[in-house]
């Protein structure tokens, strides 16, 4: 089952999740930078091999309390059904499996770099060197699961900035493997050859994942974020079906307001081009107390969990003869509620409250229609999470 997943916009807490996650993206890299400069012992009278070690052993440690920061931020805003346990424990969480379960395993192997290097005089330097070669699995699965499961990848600051990270680690990657060719010649030439092939490969996944339509489903978010609210809300009442009104519907015209209906139709979502945005659409037909169509089309930048953070809008409104008597666009929204305000020529203006439930490309709700006040100013668009 399925929900659209829209609300009165981004939370604090959301933004410190995604926030914390790119600072940690950011430092991290250049942790890794540092590290590949010392691993060559490179010095220079302005940078002492200690201060680039000193700074080094500190970025990770930034990097480290950032990732705390993200992880503690994505569990409480509890937009997805993530604990605590899925943060050490790789591939348990339902939630993008894999995609999470590649982060949890970055997380671990972090935290055993960073306590090996603090206990580095216990351990024997041959365990804690061998331990540190897995800095350079650590990184990579930082980046995948970053574009994986950020509701930003879409974004273009947020391409650009993980590409400055991934060139950032090939140059300095480069320059470690250039230092003392041609010995272990092999090995080299391997991983040049690796560092080439890398953005190749990660950049058709991108295209083909997480840029492509339907990522949201495809990369494994399951039901319970996209379903959190089970049903639709009942209608708070019903215009007697008997009445002159209601009959007339029937006929080409809606009930006079106020009025309740149910509502069954479709739901899909697709690219709208550039800026990688997305088109919501829902498509409904009334029936019971009044009959008519209604479609909404929500427009936006996808997020986490399926939704979308609205731009624009648009709603049109009628009875079967005049499917877009009224028009108009979302004046807010709420979890699976969306309120919008529509006009007619010659008509008194409708406010509309929809509740609905999604399953698959199905709908299935309530809406309520009634007169808007005359102070009323028709409220603003929202975003949506």
């Amino acid at each position: 089952m399925t929900v659209l997943a829209v609300t009165s916009g981004p939370t604090v807490l959301w933004y410190l999740a995604r926030g914390s996650g790119l600072a940690a993206l950011v430092v991290l890299t250049l942790s890794m930078v540092l590290g590949i400069v010392t691993s060559v012992r490179w010095t220079n009278p302005r940078w002492p091999r200690f201060v680039i070690e000193l700074l080094h052993r500190n970025s990770s440690l930034v990097a480290f309390a950032l990732i705390l920061v993200h992880i503690a931020t994505v569990i409480l805003d509890g937009f997805a059904p993530i604990g605590w346990k899925d943060a050490v424990i790789p591939f348990a969480s339902p939630y993008r499996t894999l995609w999470l379960g590649l982060g949890s395993v970055a997380f671990d192997v972090l935290v055993a770099l960073l306590v090996t290097s603090l206990l580095r005089h216990r351990v024997g330097h041959r365990t804690w060197k061998f331990i540190h070669w897995f800095a350079y699995l650590c990184w990579p699965l930082v980046v995948v699961h970053g574009l994986a499961t950020g509701s930003d990848t879409h974004v273009g600051l947020v391409l650009l900035l993980t590409l400055a990270c991934v060139a950032a680690v090939i140059l300095a990657l480069w320059w470690r493997l250039s230092v003392g060719w041609p010995d272990h010649v092999g090995v080299r030439s391997a991983g040049i050859v690796a560092s080439l092939v890398a953005p190749i490969v990660l950049i058709a996944w991108l295209a083909g994942g997480p840029l492509a339509a339907g990522w949201s489903r495809r990369s494994g978010t399951p039901a319970s974020v996209l379903a959190r609210i089970s049903a639709a809300t009942s209608a708070a009442g019903s215009t007697p079906s008997s009445s002159p009104a209601a009959t007339a519907s029937g006929a080409g015209t809606l009930p006079a307001a106020p009025f309740s209906a149910q509502v069954t139709g479709t739901f899909s979502d697709s690219p709208t081009g550039g800026g990688g945005q997305v088109t919501v659409r829902l498509i409904l037909t009334l029936t019971g107390a009044a009959t008519g169509s209604l479609e909404v089309d929500l427009v936006g930048q996808p997020v986490e969990g399926g939704g979308v953070l609205l731009n624009t809008s648009a709603v049109r409104f009628g009875p079967a003869s005049q499917p877009s008597l009224y028009t108009g666009a979302v004046a807010g929204l709420r979890g699976q509620q969306i309120d919008a305000r529509v006009t007619s020529a010659g008509h008194s203006t409708l406010e509309l409250v929809l509740n609905v439930q999604i399953e698959g490309s199905r709908v299935a709700g309530t809406l309520q229609a009634q007169t808007a006040s005359s102070t009323g100013d028709g409220g603003g668009e929202g975003g949506g999470q």
